[in-house]
């Protein structure tokens, strides 16, 4: 039988689909994300979109060594999705794909980048029971991914697990991590901050782009603290703030952008504001 993948029906990019909608209607100061009121009504405990859910999360997450282990594992997940009804989770996809053209623009929702999209795709298809010979592709994309030991799992697969835990909370553990870090220390955030938010999310799997928007922002920032400092008389406050600009520059030269980058950026934008301030 011939299976056409559907991003659609794909449990797996639903739910990471929903959880980055929470994020952003956050960052937009929306408290009551309709996002998180869906995802606990359809995957909750018991309902079969969650358990489902749960088996891409296991073939997504889990790493064994050899081959052989990783196919015995992948035919263990095949049985236990075969023990759910198909016309149940094709019932509840479609509720809740009805549910969430009702609270947002379904087309802009699904423009949202997914990380491990292929992954996601390959389980969809083997679930769905593709060809034999698709099959072979499909499980030969997830037994290479399931035994290379480099594969690090990326802040929604954190998110999955945090998730199946937690029945009653919706844990957005990297972007709410980011937020609450800041809010701690340094209060709302302004205009540029959601902005840098909203891009390290909607591109944290393209990362040449989300580097190439982070170079241009260190550029514009440590310009902006490097002119400031030559109206600062203390040389004491001078010093630290060429440092700062010094720090700033220096991420440029990593090859992975990580949360703490992302922090001190969010940080040099206030700096640079009252900055402003003072010299004006």
């Amino acid at each position: 039988m011939a299976v056409k993948h559907s991003k659609y029906k794909n449990t797996g990019i639903l739910f990471e689909l929903l959880v980055r909608q929470v994020t952003n209607d956050t960052i937009n100061g929306i408290e009551n994300s309709s996002a998180i009121s869906i995802i606990r009504e359809f995957f909750k405990k018991n309902t079969s979109l969650k358990k489902e859910l749960g088996l891409y999360q296991t073939l997504l997450s889990e790493k064994f060594n050899t081959e052989p282990k990783a196919e015995r594992f992948i035919d263990a997940v095949l049985k236990e999705r075969k023990k759910l009804s198909s016309n149940v989770l094709k019932k509840q996809k479609y509720n809740l794909i009805k549910e969430i053209k009702k609270n947002y623009n379904i087309e802009e929702f699904f423009k949202t980048q997914v990380s491990n999209y292929s992954q996601n795709a390959s389980v969809y298809c083997l679930f769905e029971g593709a060809s034999p010979s698709n099959q072979v592709r499909f499980r030969y994309s997830l037994v290479e991914s399931i035994t290379n030991k480099k594969i690090v799992k990326s802040k929604v697969d954190e998110t999955y697990d945090i998730y199946s835990k937690q029945d009653k909370e919706v844990r957005m553990l990297s972007y709410k991590i980011l937020l609450e870090k800041f809010n701690e220390k340094y209060g709302t955030l302004g205009r540029k901050q959601k902005s840098l938010l909203k891009e390290y999310i909607n591109n944290i799997s393209n990362t040449d782009k989300l580097k190439k928007y982070i170079h241009s922002e260190i550029d514009s920032t440590t310009s902006k603290i490097d002119k400031a400092a030559k109206h600062i008389k203390d040389d004491v406050v001078k010093i630290k703030l060429t440092e700062v600009s010094s720090q700033l520059k220096l991420v440029k030269e990593e090859k992975k952008i990580k949360d703490k980058f992302i922090i001190s950026v969010l940080r040099a934008y206030d700096l640079s504001k009252e900055l402003a301030n003072v010299i004006k």
